[in-house]
């Protein structure tokens, strides 16, 4: 029996609550939510993912969680069945990015993790969003988990990645590209960029959505997720791994 389980990649200082709802939508579904708080570099949190994971596998990553995807691609594409990149980037970090990155690590460690929580989501959030003071409050209370030193040692291994630009056309699983038409922190120019670099590709942009696509946009997010299972009947019992308890 080919059975399909789903791998969830967290996005920086997210948890697994990031895909709280499409978990829920598929409880059928075996899924293992990657652990991104343990390691230093990108490389490090795929190989750790592909330690862990099943045989074979549905991959959704948003954010950081894309650039860990595809870092899989790189070490492990046979391993994945299909493919979900939300709100992503595959270029590497640009010197203002880094700058900002460094700049809200040192405000993390100043003020605290709520406060730089606070700040971004502002900009996490699209204009549907960034009103609803549940969402404000479930990414704070993410930003808290996570913590100023694991938020630190993230920033730092998304300033060291690799550009993965190149690795786009080799990529033929069925991808969907999802992404925020309102995203104030990668433009839904990247999003594009990828999905026409990629022979097997759908685009998905999201009208009124920023950042946050699995919370701003949850039904939209669990039908792509859906969509790809429907490629394979058979699926493995429901189980949710966390990372390590924080």
């Amino acid at each position: 029996m080919n059975l399909t389980q789903i791998v969830m990649i967290p996005g920086l200082l997210c948890t697994d609550d990031l895909y709280r709802d499409q978990i829920a939508s598929v409880p059928s579904c075996g899924v293992l939510v990657a652990d991104t708080t343990s390691d230093r570099t990108i490389a490090a949190m795929a190989e750790r993912l592909v330690e862990v994971a099943p045989d074979r596998f549905l991959l959704c990553g948003l954010s950081m969680g894309g650039y860990v995807a595809l870092e899989v691609m790189w070490i492990a594409p046979e391993r994945v069945t299909d493919l979900v990149l939300m709100a992503t980037s595959a270029k590497a970090d640009t010197a203002e990015q880094t700058a900002m990155r460094r700049r809200l690590v040192t405000l993390a460690h100043d003020k605290g993790i709520a406060a730089v929580a606070e700040i971004l989501s502002d900009r996490l959030l699209g204009p549907n969003g960034r009103t609803d003071p549940q969402l404000r409050r479930r990414i704070v209370a993410m930003a808290e988990a996570i913590g100023a030193d694991i938020f630190a040692r993230q920033q730092e291994a998304i300033i060291g990645r690799r550009d993965q630009t190149s690795l786009l056309p080799c990529i033929d699983v069925p991808t969907t590209v999802l992404a925020g038409i309102h995203d104030q922190i990668i433009s839904p120019d990247r999003s594009r960029e990828m999905a026409a670099a990629m022979p097997a590709s759908t685009l998905d942009l999201l009208d009124g959505v920023g950042h946050m696509v699995t919370m701003e946009a949850p039904d939209a997010a669990s039908a792509v997720i859906r969509r790809h299972l429907q490629r394979d009947a058979s699926v493995a019992p429901y189980q949710l791994v966390a990372g390590p308890k924080l």
